[in-house]
């Protein structure tokens, strides 16, 4: 019975696997959704994973600041407006949650754990506005292009603290601008349009609050922080 049951799931896997690359590639494939993408305006909601690190320039040669990065969550909607035939305006507000450790070079004044690592936790409010650029749709398969701009919210920044790393408190502005490319690919089922996408996120401006003292071994020979990141995230429509 046990064989019996192991080969029908078997031939129902391959049965299903066929029709599936067929109603994707075939050259004679099922059209799904064939006018969803047709509508002016059409909404959707995001899962996702992120990497956040931090870009360091320094006045002078120096030891690194090193930062350990971890896997964050996003999550978010969509709105998606269409120009042209194949360009569309995307408006993805989302929630990202990241965390970056990081480890400063030892000093005369750096010279303890405490001292050395700042655990960096960081809940943002992400407001993208991108250019979706579509190839030809191919079957059930549509591959793109995304560019933009976008402007970040961190909720977990400490810009209003007044203590700073002497009272281990790191510190960053709360509003940050940036600049995103990526690409995707928009996957048309029979009810909703599944779409992957990758995306870099490259910080615009100077992001780091200073130490109270200029001579600060935390702060003190760094010129500029910026936000770099990359962003996968799963679109449903």
């Amino acid at each position: 019975m046990k064989k019996i049951v192991v080969l029908l799931l078997l031939l129902l896997s391959i049965k299903g696997n066929s029709q599936f690359k067929k109603s994707m590639f075939g050259q004679d494939p099922i059209i799904n959704l064939e006018n969803f993408q047709k509508q002016r305006v059409y909404y959707g909601y995001f899962l996702g994973f992120n990497s956040f690190d931090f870009k360091f320039d320094y006045k002078t040669v120096g030891p690194d600041i090193l930062v350990k990065k971890t896997t964050g969550f996003n999550v978010g909607i969509v709105g998606d407006l269409k120009l042209q035939e194949y360009i569309n305006l995307r408006f993805e507000p989302g929630l990202y949650y990241t965390k970056r450790d990081l480890y400063f070079p030892e000093s005369a004044e750096i010279d303890t754990p405490t001292d050395v690592l700042r655990e960096v936790n960081s809940t943002y409010i992400h407001f993208p506005l991108l250019l979706k650029f579509s190839s030809l749709r191919t079957g059930n398969i549509r591959p793109y292009l995304v560019g933009g701009v976008s402007a970040t919210l961190n909720l977990s920044s400490n810009s209003k603290a007044i203590d700073d790393n002497y009272e281990q408190k790191f510190r960053v502005k709360p509003w940050t601008t940036n600049y995103e490319v990526g690409f995707g690919i928009d996957i048309f089922s029979e009810y909703f349009i599944f779409s992957p996408s990758i995306r870099g996120v490259f910080g615009i401006g100077d992001e780091l609050i200073r130490d109270n003292d200029v001579n600060s071994p935390w702060t003190g020979d760094i010129q500029s922080l910026k936000t770099r990141a990359v962003l996968i995230n799963f679109t449903f429509h």
